[in-house]
C-alpha cells in the first residue's frame, strides 16, 4: 500500500526508510508523516500482510484513534539503493537482539549509500559500534525513546504513554562534528513537525543513554524475570529495595566511572516514571510473555561489562544478566537454534 504523492505544496519531502513496525516504529512513522516534511517507507515482517491490507489501527494518547492508517509505503524487504531511489535517513526501530542473527547492519546494507544517515531508535550502550564499523563514512544518530507503545496484535498499536524522543549524534571521526549536529537537529525538526510529540536534541549522547539505562537495565529485566509490570513490582514485598534500587545504584556508579554524573534521585525518578495504576509492562516483559527474544546484551550486558572494566562492583546486575542469558537460551531452544542431548528415559 502506498500513497500517491511524495510532495506537499510542491515541496519535496525527506525520504525515510523505517525498519520495524511494532509499537515504537509505528508511532515514529506516524510522527514523521504527520509533520508533512517526510515520506516514510516501512519495512515490516510478521505484520506485513495485515498492515498491507488494512493499515494500522492506532489508539494513541498523543494522536487519538486512527483506523486504517498507512505511511507512504509498506514493504516486506529492505529496498536496494539505486539511482533515483534512495533514502536520506534509515531509522532502525527494531529490538536490538545482537546475539540472534541476522545482524541489523547486514539487513540495512542494501539501502545504505555514502550519504545515508542511520538513526538508531534503540536501547542500550555501544549500539553504534557495529554501524560505524560497517559504514565508516556514514553519520549515525542516537535516538533514546521514552514511550509506552506496544502491538498487542498484528497492526494494532496501543500507545498509552507520551512519546518523548531525544536525538544526538554518535561521533564518527571521519565526519565533521558541526555537520553531525546540524543533521541531528534536522531530524529533530522532521520528527517534531507535527506537534504531537516531544523531540529534543542532546549533544551528550552518553549521558542520555546511561540515564535511560537506570530504567532499562534494571526495571526492564527485573519485571521480565518476575513477570510483574511496573506497577505490581512497586507493590511486591521487597522488590524495590531488594532488587530494583540496588541495581539502579550499580548503573549510576558505572555511569559515574564512565564520566557521566547522574542525579542522586535518579532511581526515584525512574521508579516513579510510570504511573503505578497504569500497570505498564516494560518491553522485555512483553517479549517474554510473547516468547520473543529479549534484547538483554546491549541494555544489560554492555553496561555491566563497562562498569566491571572500570572496577565498579555490580553483583545485582551480574545475577540479572545471567538470568536473562538463561531466558534467551530457553527461547533459542524453543525455536530450534540450539541442540541438546536426547532425553534419557527415567527409571527407578
Amino acid at each position: 500500500m502506498s500513497k500517491k504523492s511524495n510532495d506537499t505544496l510542491g515541496q519535496r519531502k525527506t525520504k525515510v526508510l523505517l525498519i520495524g513496525g511494532g509499537g515504537v516504529g509505528a508511532i515514529a512513522a506516524l510522527n514523521l508523516e504527520r509533520g508533512g516534511m517526510a515520506s516514510v517507507t516501512m519495512v515490516l515482517r510478521s505484520n506485513y500482510e495485515t498492515v498491507k491490507e488494512h493499515g494500522f489501527n492506532i489508539e494513541s494518547c498523543d494522536h487519538g484513534s486512527l483506523t486504517g492508517w498507512w505511511p507512504t509505503e509498506v514493504v516486506d524487504r529492505v529496498p536496494i539503493a539505486e539511482e533515483g531511489q534512495w533514502f536520506e535517513y534509515i531509522v532502525c526501530a527494531t529490538k536490538n537482539v545482537i546475539d540472534v542473527p541476522p545482524s541489523l547492519t547486514s539487513i540495512i546494507a542494501p539501502a545504505v549509500t555514502p550519504s545515508t544517515v542511520i538513526v538508531l531508535v534503540q536501547n542500550g550502550l555501544n549500539i553504534e559500534k557495529p554501524f560505524l564499523s560497517a559504514f565508516p563514512s556514514n553519520m549515525v544518530l542516537s535516538g533514546v525513546s521514552f514511550i509506552g507503545s506496544s502491538e498487542p496484535q498484528h497492526g494494532y498499536i496501543k500507545n498509552d504513554f507520551n512519546d518523548n524522543l531525544v536525538i544526538g549524534a554518535f561521533h564518527n571521526p571521519s565526519v565533521d562534528a558541526v555537520v553531525e549536529e546540524h543533521t541531528a537537529r534536522k531530524f529533530v525538526e522532521l520528527y517534531g513537525a507535527g506537534g504531537r510529540t516531544k523531540c529534543t536534541y542532546s549533544a551528550d549522547v552518553g549521558w542520555t543513554r546511561w540515564r535511560k539505562l537506570i530504567y532499562n537495565a534494571c526495571l526492564n529485566p527485573i519485571c521480565a524475570i518476575t513477570d510483574l509490570d511496573t506497577g505490581r513490582i512497586r507493590l511486591a514485598d521487597g522488590a524495590i529495595d531488594g532488587l530494583v534500587r540496588p541495581a539502579m545504584e550499580e548503573i549510576r556508579a558505572a555511569a559515574r566511572a564512565s564520566g557521566h554524573e547522574l542525579p542522586e534521585d535518579i532511581a526515584d525518578t525512574m521508579i516513579e516514571m510510570d504511573p503505578l495504576d497504569m500497570y505498564l509492562p516494560p518491553s522485555m516483559l512483553t517479549d517474554v510473555r510473547k516468547n520473543n527474544f529479549i534484547e538483554f546484551e546491549n541494555i544489560l550486558g554492555e553496561p555491566l561489562r563497562a562498569g566491571q572494566a572500570l572496577g565498579v562492583p555490580m553483583p545485582t546486575l551480574q545475577v540479572l544478566y545471567h538470568l536473562c542469558q538463561a531466558i534467551q537460551w530457553r527461547n533459542k531452544e524453543a525455536k530450534g537454534m540450539v541442540e541438546i542431548p536426547a532425553e534419557r528415559p527415567y527409571t527407578d
